[in-house]
């Protein structure tokens, strides 16, 4: 068996950078947690795939980081052990399904089993990033619906409850038969750009269905909204067809849940440019960035990138003076004493 990786001791490099995308606290209720002494029966497991937001998170908990070990066998199988007595706990694994997907899901699948087969009382998912939410329906002929399948699959493996992010679709709620707390990374965002205090505001949604979390957006920013219309082409390929709205001299900001390849959001700034927009920045709750997106987002009109650190970012994106990031730990620590007090955890859905 290779030890080539116990990924829960220590801070992951990926977790933590220097320069202009350092996730830094927010200055909001959800990032001043209180922190009381530790609780014997809280624990707080990190699955490996962000190691700083799961430290993030239980520095604003007051509580140590649960132990485990995660290694590989040489053909690259997950090898699982929890390292202390969670026998009767209150169990929350922290794991984005980012890249590598399949890797990060199977390794919270058998942090599950095993935290089960020890008698865990009861076991929170806690996914800021959940993988396959992009197929939710069968839009297509002989396709899967993937969101289903693995709700299904964390389900059947012990989860009892899942806290997520800025889900894809919010009807996804919906595929699991156990308990769901959506938060919004809104209020993180929202914080920032108060901050900035940029005149003549414009929230754009790219996309007709991101319509209704530009429009709360907007609201909370007490500006007005606009709508690109586009027509995707192929997967992963969108043409931006026409803008929605007044942003002629204004100042625009595209809000979005995923920024994958960047395609769509290079192509909204490039339209809102064209439609005379004075300026152009963007948000998203969860930067995937995958294949091309940084060089795009370098060759394009956008002045900022701000996400949040649901997802690790990778040493590149690190680097681009483009790209900040905020913290969503002070949420999901809210969350997750909020949970574990058997609290209302409702306030901070908005």
């Amino acid at each position: 068996m290779a030890s080539t990786a116990i990924r829960t001791k220590g801070r992951a490099a990926s977790g933590a950078g220097e320069g202009s995308a350092t996730a830094t606290p927010e200055s909001n209720p959800m990032a001043r947690t209180r922190t009381p002494r530790p609780d014997p029966r809280l624990k707080v497991f990190c699955g490996g795939a962000n190691q700083q937001l799961t430290e993030d998170i239980c520095r604003h908990l007051g509580q140590p980081k649960a132990q485990c070990q995660l290694t590989r066998f040489s053909d690259g199988e997950s090898y699982v052990q929890i390292l202390e007595n969670v026998r009767g706990a209150d169990v929350f694994i922290v794991q984005p399904t980012c890249d590598p997907v399949d890797r990060h899901l199977v390794d919270l699948l058998l942090l599950t089993d095993a935290l089960k087969r020890a008698s865990a009382r009861r076991i929170t998912a806690v996914m800021p990033y959940f993988g396959y939410a992009r197929q939710d329906r069968k839009d297509k002929p002989r396709v899967p619906i993937s969101a289903k399948l693995v709700a299904d699959i964390l389900t059947t493996a012990g989860v009892n409850r899942a806290l997520v992010v800025d889900l894809h679709a919010p009807q996804i709620q919906g595929f699991f038969n156990i308990p769901v707390d959506h938060l919004f990374a809104s209020p993180v965002l929202v914080d920032y750009f108060h901050k900035l205090e940029l005149p003549d505001l414009t929230v754009v949604s790219p996309d007709a269905g991101g319509v209704e979390r530009a429009r709360f957006f907007a609201k909370k920013m007490d500006s007005a909204l606009a709508i690109i219309d586009k027509r995707r082409v192929a997967m992963d390929v969108s043409e931006v067809m026409n803008v929605i709205g007044d942003v002629e001299g204004r100042t625009a900001v595209i809000l979005d849940d995923i920024i994958d390849t960047a395609g769509t959001l290079v192509k909204t700034a490039e339209a809102l440019v064209n439609h005379g927009a004075r300026r152009v920045l963007a948000c998203a709750s969860h930067p995937v960035l995958s294949g091309p997106a940084l060089e795009r987002i370098a060759a394009s009109p956008l002045e900022q990138v701000v996400v949040t650190d649901s997802i690790p970012l990778s040493a590149a994106a690190r680097a681009e003076a483009r790209i900040q990031v905020r913290s969503i730990a002070g949420l999901l620590a809210a969350a997750i004493r909020s949970i574990h007090e058997e609290t209302s955890v409702s306030s901070l859905f908005l």
